[in-house]
């Protein structure tokens, strides 16, 4: 009864390994680059982020978000692009409101 087990188990585990060598994932294009979304977003935030660097606002999570875009663009990455091309244009937006507020100074 082991022998036949044994045996069945075998031809059972052969045959899987043959149907999964055979399988092949369509073909898919890979993009060559980004779209002209992401590339239009992404010029915009570097633009905010170059005007806020010359006011001295720049907030350091919008220098963050920016680099973070820069990056996904060398991958293509369109959607991330946007993404983090929108969240630094946000942040040098708040940036600039925040140099409107009065200053606070300790002690008074």
């Amino acid at each position: 009864m082991s022998k036949f087990l044994f045996a069945l188990m075998s031809a059972t585990l052969l045959g899987l390994t043959g149907c999964a060598s055979t399988y092949e994932p369509a073909a898919q294009s890979a993009p060559t680059a980004i779209s002209a979304e992401a590339q239009s977003a992404l010029n915009a935030a570097q633009a905010d982020v170059k005007a806020a660097k010359a006011k001295n606002a720049l907030w350091t999570t919008a220098d963050n978000a920016l680099k973070a875009a820069e990056a996904a663009a060398a991958k293509l990455d369109s959607a991330t692009v946007i993404k983090q091309s929108k969240l630094a244009s946000e942040h040098v937006k708040l940036s600039n409101v925040q140099t409107g507020y009065p200053q606070l100074k300790v002690g008074e």
